[in-house]
């Protein structure tokens, strides 16, 4: 694994030096010349999907240019049916076959770098006329490659509203389904109607709601007539020892592919979910989500004026002491507020999830009254 990382980057690097002489006298193309975007990231499953607004401004602004999406193979099988009528590639720095993949694309005319940039050094490898991404990030070197520096917003928004402010002008019309549709996936178990999917996994503890707020929530779900389908993510089964689930209930955990598990939650009343990469699945499937916000701050996860039409309803104490870091993929932003901390007793660190203990059953029952149900 270690030889394939080391042997990809010594192929973006000997690019690289290839590509040097027509970065002496590079320039910005002018819209007219822009022909082919790149929009390269190797992020996770939620923050993949808050991209999607870059995508649907850059359609917007470049209605004809061919626009392809670099992004973890993992998730890529997600964007198969080309929202925004975008090309998706799945790569990985450690498989340098995906690499090579990148390198056999066309000149691009520009490419974005929605969070890390160390990408602009792959981008100028490919040979990427003009490369944009934002100020701040740290180390400094891997800002060099950046063509283009933009400043984060200084209000608070959304991330998928931030995130569009790399390209000039208005912002996109909002999100709808027409432009992603929900392809049907066959699933190993008949499918209970009507039903609501409580999702328990979430990439920190720290983010984990206790077992007795979930059975609380579940049996109310039960009393209103509703199937409850359980859920939990690869790793996770050791979340559902404290769960009483029912005969008739449904338990996915982590057996369902991301595509399988976008179908599930589309077909369900709404989803209930902390602070994580499902809780995004149901906002692009438009499916009515309830999200659970304790490190991370419903003012950067919310739906923002791209995902307006998407019924979403954040549940959170607004103002938490220890919800007091400012920094979103290395740069600090002054006006965030949010917790990064590992779950542990190391000095600095987080050894109860206080933020999600304030998250009461009541709470999550008044916001699923404000979705309707």
């Amino acid at each position: 694994m270690k030889n394939s990382r080391a042997f990809g980057r010594l192929l973006v690097f000997a690019f690289y030096l290839l590509r040097l002489p027509l970065f002496l006298f590079r320039r910005r193309p002018d819209d007219a010349s822009v022909h082919r975007i790149l929009i390269l990231h190797h992020l996770l499953l939620g923050d993949s999907l808050m991209v999607v607004s870059l995508l649907a401004k850059a359609r917007a602004r470049y209605p004809d240019a061919e626009i392809y999406l670099a992004m973890p193979k993992l998730v890529a099988s997600l964007f198969d049916e080309r929202p925004y009528g975008v090309i998706p590639i799945g790569f990985s720095p450690k498989d340098v076959g995906s690499i090579w993949r990148l390198f056999r694309l066309p000149r691009i005319d520009l490419a974005y770098l929605p969070a890390d940039n160390r990408y602009g050094w792959m981008a100028r490898a490919l040979g990427a006329r003009w490369v944009i991404g934002f100020a701040g990030d740290r180390p400094a070197h891997k800002n060099w490659a950046v063509d283009e520096l933009r400043p984060y917003p200084q209000s608070p928004m959304t991330w998928s509203d931030a995130v569009m402010e790399l390209i000039d002008g208005a912002g996109p019309a909002p999100f709808s389904l027409g432009q992603w549709r929900v392809a049907a996936e066959a699933l190993p178990f008949n499918m209970p109607s009507p039903y609501a999917v409580l999702h328990l996994g979430a990439s920190s503890a720290l983010r984990h709601w206790a077992p007795e707020n979930w059975n609380a929530l579940a049996a109310a779900i039960r009393a209103e007539g509703r199937a409850v389908v359980w859920s939990c993510g690869p790793g996770e089964q050791g979340l559902l020892e404290g769960i009483e689930s029912l005969a008739e209930d449904v338990v996915v955990a982590g057996s369902l592919s991301l595509r399988q598990l976008r179908f599930l939650i589309a077909g369900a009343d709404y989803l209930v979910s902390p602070d994580t990469g499902v809780a995004h699945l149901g906002r692009v499937a438009c499916t009515p989500t309830l999200v659970l916000f304790g490190p991370g701050p419903a003012t950067l996860f919310g739906n923002g004026a791209f995902w307006q039409h998407c019924p979403f309803e954040p549940v959170t104490e607004p103002v938490f002491p220890c919800r007091n870091q400012q920094i979103l993929f290395f740069r600090e932003v002054q006006w965030l507020r949010r917790c990064e901390r590992f779950h542990g007793d190391a000095p600095g660190q987080c050894a109860r999830a206080q933020c999600m203990e304030a998250i009461s059953v009541a709470m999550v029952e008044a916001g699923l009254k404000r979705l309707g149900y």
